[in-house]
């Protein structure tokens, strides 16, 4: 496949730290697994991975779990970056499973320069700098790209990953939006509003369904405070089985219930937050 001369996409400030993609990654080895084990040869490309290739290196180790035959790839627009996750590679040892031929770093952005359409893309603080109009159409470039059931996961987190708002798409666009957060330090649901992706973060005013929805969620939250005797874990399952009632929160596993619930997480269909036109 004929690569463009230049990357599609802008340079990203590339702050990263180890296990700042914990949270996204253990929801895509469980709720993605099926799709990666169905593929004989699934390709997971991992755009933008920042100034340290870590947060790839995490993922393939934790799909690897799931799916040993999983190949990973880093893109990266910045030469420089590219040239870190290989020497990332060398470092690791000839023998490594790193060094095995299932994880490989290349300079490429949006046109995905890959010899096969992905199973999975992950696009993490990757769209924040683009304006609406521009996530929205990476978006579709990105989904274009995938294989059939393949899905793009793409949003934020913080500095340290305790707090990560995330929309799974596939080919046919957004499927549903997820709200993770380490439970102890969260003060109230709408603090997540921080990490929403570009597509909404703008949207979280009066008269949008994602605005809404954090209202009620910190309704839940209020109504919940006695179960805080029991630990924040308990107030938060209190609140999502309460905002389960009137918004479209993913009940069944693998995505939803009780085991995503307790890890501070909640998933729900992509319809409860959907700009307005």
């Amino acid at each position: 496949m004929a690569r463009p001369n230049k990357p599609e996409g802008a340079i990203t400030r590339g702050t990263t730290a180890p296990n700042r993609l914990r949270r996204v990654d253990r929801w895509i080895a469980v709720t993605q697994a099926s799709q990666l084990r169905a593929e004989d040869r699934p390709l997971v490309v991992d755009l933008g991975y920042g100034a340290s290739p870590i947060t790839t290196a995490e993922l393939y180790a934790r799909l690897r779990a799931v799916r040993p035959a999983v190949e990973v790839v880093g893109l990266e627009i910045d030469p420089v970056r590219v040239a870190a996750g290989q020497a990332f590679l060398v470092a690791s040892g000839p023998l490594s499973a790193l060094a095995q031929g299932g994880l490989t770093f290349r300079r490429g952005g949006f046109e995905l320069p890959v010899d096969r359409a992905p199973t999975l893309v992950r696009a993490f603080n990757v769209l924040r700098q683009y304006e609406e109009n521009a996530a929205w159409a990476a978006w579709e470039r990105l989904c274009s790209r995938l294989a059939p059931g393949g899905v793009l996961v793409e949003g934020t987190c913080d500095e340290i990953g305790r707090r990560s708002v995330w929309v799974a798409l596939g080919r046919e666009g957004p499927r549903t939006i997820t709200f993770s957060a380490h439970l102890p330090s969260l003060p109230r649901p709408s603090e997540l509003a921080e990490r929403l992706p570009k597509t909404l973060i703008h949207r979280n005013v009066p008269g949008e369904g994602v605005h809404a929805l954090l209202t009620d969620f910190d309704r839940c939250w209020a109504a919940a405070a006695p179960q805080s005797v029991f630990g924040p874990r308990q107030r938060w399952l209190a609140s999502v089985e309460s905002l389960a009632r009137s918004w479209p929160v993913i009940t069944r596993p693998p995505t939803g219930g009780r085991a995503r619930w307790r890890l501070g997480e909640v998933t729900l269909e992509w319809s409860a937050v959907a700009p307005k036109a």
